[in-house]
């Protein structure tokens, strides 16, 4: 067990710590935003008039993405269904507006290739360095799991990490079912699990979750990104070992 300090805030008695992806250790925004706009583009080719409100549900506004907006914190799944929520007021059918929907999501991700989105500053080194300490380590996010492990992959994070954990079928954040599930999977007690996070739904979960502690990063300084934190942070190396 280990003792973790953030700033002022002191958690004692941690085994492990699971990590939010997208915001929290990948800089993820320049891709979300291209898939949305393009997305977005896409459905309004085929419906036109309703590019603009999509954008607007995702979170973007010109070269600007929402970090609490649907496309930076939903699910896929949910992504899907509010596009598809949209298309249908347009007076098609449920089930043809979801298949517009995923359609367009999903050519637009093929038409952005598979470049990766790089690690924030300083993320490997604190992985390296809570690693070395013993500590069990895991990614529990709102992509999907396969998103997760080509992310984890690509970063070369296996060393490091014990679960690799998004969401596929079944509950999505801020269900805290998502983050018993990852204690149990790491075999550790949710008690002596800290969440980390850049979003709301993160810190509601691990809260609601009987966490032992929710400590939300900011990496562009908005406070109300991580409402319910018990500390918030602006940069990783800012979660220390006081003693392991």
């Amino acid at each position: 067990m280990a003792t973790i300090q953030c700033r002022n805030m002191t958690f004692s008695n941690i085994q492990a710590i699971l990590f939010d992806k997208n915001g929290t250790l990948e800089d993820s925004e320049a891709y979300l935003r291209s898939l949305g706009q393009k997305g977005a583009r896409m459905i309004d080719a085929q419906i036109p008039g309703i590019g603009e409100p999509l954008l607007m549900a995702f979170g973007i506004e010109g070269d600007r993405l929402d970090p609490a907006g649907l496309i930076a914190v939903a699910s896929r799944r949910e992504t899907e269904v509010a596009a598809a929520a949209y298309i249908a007021e347009t007076g098609r059918g449920w089930f043809e507006s979801l298949k517009i929907a995923r359609q367009a999501l999903a050519e637009a991700e093929q038409y952005l290739g598979k470049t990766p989105s790089p690690l924030f500053p300083g993320s490997l080194e604190v992985l390296k360095l809570l690693s070395s300490a013993g500590l069990k380590l895991g990614i529990l996010s709102a992509a999907s799991t396969g998103d997760v492990q080509k992310f984890v992959i690509t970063h070369q994070l296996r060393d490091y990490l014990q679960l690799e954990m998004g969401v596929d079928e079944g509950p999505s954040k801020p269900d805290p079912i998502l983050f018993s599930q990852a204690c149990q999977a790491l075999g550790v007690q949710p008690g002596a699990t800290l969440m980390v996070g850049d979003s709301v739904g993160d810190m509601q979960m691990a809260r609601d979750g009987k966490a032992a502690g929710c400590i939300g990063i900011t990496w562009i300084g908005n406070l109300g990104n991580v409402q319910g934190a018990d500390v918030v942070i602006n940069q990783l190396d800012e979660i220390q070992i006081l003693e392991a």
